[in-house]
């Protein structure tokens, strides 16, 4: 079923993004440089600061090696898409990147700092500046949305229930949903409303990055490329740096700057997408010449047409 009671994110995000943004913590942050403005990467990579760096990492469950020296650099104020086929890892790196993963070798380093090498106390601190949507949303059941979303204000920033509450309420508008949303339990909630109130919770800190993990696996069409306007509009509006892993050939030709393919244990490429349909493997060819692949191209070779 659609998901009309969220609201168009083209139109409600970004004039939540503009009425809410004055009222959060101010911080200062440069804007992203989107794919659109033509520059290649190279001119991308040595004009940004590299946010997350992960050299020659290594991830094994037993004898399951599932990351091999693996390497990847992200830039301040992209939307990275994170694809792969299944079992490739890209939840585990999203995992190892936050902290949730410990890999057996090798370095990540966010916003400067080693993730592994961190005191417990200055690790915390960095953690605070990370923003996870989980697959599902993962919102506490026995919580009411406002509740959900003010939790880490109440907990990390260490504001008082009133205040957390209040400024719980500006990230609820800056995902769109309503102003009722907040009372209700995620329960009453429909999937696209459960997305929209993880990602306020997740925006709760005013993230210097925001992770997202199958952001709109469950949703419908319209309520995934809603979703997708949704993120683009925040980013663009609070400059924020986006990992996003992900199936949706949608997502990646509408808002990604460029997109990271795990294949056999490593990054086989991380570039503009362009140029990632153009490699010569035999996973990549097939996931962007099959029908989904071929029909989300027509797809948006029309929308570039029509905004042109």
């Amino acid at each position: 079923m659609v998901d009309r009671q969220a609201g168009t994110s083209d139109e409600v995000a970004s004039e939540s993004a503009r009425t809410a943004a004055g009222h959060m913590v101010a911080k200062s942050r440069e804007p992203g440089r989107a794919a659109s403005t033509g520059e290649a990467p190279g001119d991308q990579a040595q004009g940004q600061e590299t946010v997350i760096e992960v050299s020659d990492l290594t991830n094994r469950f037993g004898k399951q090696v599932v990351h091999h020296k693996l390497n990847l650099d992200v830039y301040r104020g992209e939307i990275l898409g994170v694809i792969g086929g299944s079992g490739s890892g890209k939840s585990v790196l999203l995992r190892s990147i936050v902290g949730l993963q410990t890999p057996a070798s090798g370095r990540v380093r966010v916003l400067g700092q080693d993730v592994s090498s961190l005191p417990p106390e200055r690790r915390s601190t960095l953690e605070r500046r990370f923003g996870v949507l989980f697959q599902g949303g993962a919102l506490f059941s026995s919580l009411t949305v406002i509740e959900n979303v003010a939790l880490p204000l109440i907990e990390n920033a260490r504001l008082h229930r009133p205040e957390a509450e209040n400024l719980a309420q500006v990230k609820l508008a800056l995902a769109g949903l309503p102003a009722d949303a907040g009372q209700k339990y995620p329960a009453a909630l429909s999937g696209g409303m459960v997305k929209r109130a993880a990602l306020a919770r997740a925006l709760a800190l005013d993230p210097d990055i925001l992770f997202l993990d199958e952001p709109t696996a469950g949703l419908d069409p319209i309520g995934a490329a809603e979703f997708d306007q949704l993120i683009l509009t925040l980013r663009d509006a609070l400059g924020f740096t986006v990992f996003l892993v992900t199936h949706d050939l949608d997502t990646l030709y509408t808002i990604c700057d460029r997109v990271a393919v795990l294949s056999d244990k490593h990054v086989l490429a991380a570039d503009r997408l362009d140029a990632v349909e153009a490699i010569e493997d035999p996973w990549v060819q097939a996931y962007f010449n099959g029908p989904r692949g071929r029909a989300a191209k027509k797809a948006n070779r029309q929308l570039t047409m029509e905004t042109h």
